[in-house]
């Protein structure tokens, strides 16, 4: 199973990359921890990320996308994988298509986690208050500014996405408001969906295929009815079926009794 989540920040993405993990067996996969991890561990890719960082400047679509498919060769991956965080635009999405074409993989699904943005910076805002209020530093997360900055971000770059996989009719939304349960839940209903996975879909009956199989069955169906008619009004052979033949049989006895009778008078 090859999946991407989509969903603004705080949409609850990784908690719902790790429930799909422990459920289906599979890995998730994300952009930044390949690309620290890569150079972390001096792959040419790895070193050619470093040099770009190190330069402050962004690492274009193929290196990363590049990343992915090493990443995706690993043993742990082959069952499959879920990609949180990347494609974050549409061309880093047509280029990871191509990129899983030429290795003859293609995505089973997009799960867009639908949520309430108003609703969200709400809750940030009560939970900043409750931790200024308790003395408690409050995390880069859990700033109402910087999620608002964030959110536009994903407005701007990662929500078209949303438009590219419905077109391909990979898409499936559920709401991201609802309890993490129930988010889970509405989450394996999507990827139980047969268009997901890829099964083959039922083949469309030609215009006329019905009512024919309709008069078909109609005809059997009427077969059988006159079969059953016949059977329960044909009359049963009994005993009774005999009583003209006795008679005739003791008639033609009873003429000869009398007829030897008058050869005797005479």
């Amino acid at each position: 199973m090859r999946v991407v989540l989509l969903g603004p920040p705080g949409a609850g993405k990784g908690t719902q990359a790790k429930a799909l993990v422990d459920r289906y067996g599979i890995v998730q996969l994300s952009t930044g921890d390949m690309l620290r991890a890569a150079v972390a561990a001096g792959t040419p890719i790895g070193v050619k990320v470093r040099d770009i960082m190190a330069r402050g400047e962004l690492v274009p679509d193929d290196v990363v996308v590049g990343i992915v498919s090493d990443r995706i060769d690993q043993p742990d991956a082959r069952r499959g994988f879920i990609l949180d965080g990347f494609p974050r635009t549409v061309p880093q999405a047509e280029a990871l298509d191509r990129m899983l074409k030429s290795k003859g993989l293609k995505l089973d699904g997009v799960i867009e986690i639908k949520v309430d943005e108003d609703i969200l910076i709400r809750r940030i805002e009560t939970r900043a208050f409750e931790m200024r209020s308790m003395g408690m530093p409050i995390r880069p997360d859990d700033n109402p500014d910087v999620l608002k900055q964030r959110l536009a971000a994903y407005r701007s770059q990662t929500a078209p996405l949303v438009a590219h996989y419905k077109g391909k009719g990979a898409l499936r939304t559920v709401d991201g408001m609802a309890s993490i349960a129930e988010v889970t839940g509405a989450i394996g209903r999507a990827l139980a969906d047969a268009a997901v996975f890829g099964a083959p879909r039922s083949r469309p009956k030609p215009k006329n295929a019905s009512k024919a199989q309709s008069k078909s069955k109609g005809v059997k169906t009427g077969a059988k009815r006159v079969a059953k008619t016949k059977t329960k009004t044909r009359p049963k052979v009994t005993s009774h079926a005999r009583p003209k033949a006795g008679k005739k049989a003791a008639g033609r006895a009873k003429s000869r009794g009398k007829a030897r009778s008058r050869r005797l008078t005479k």
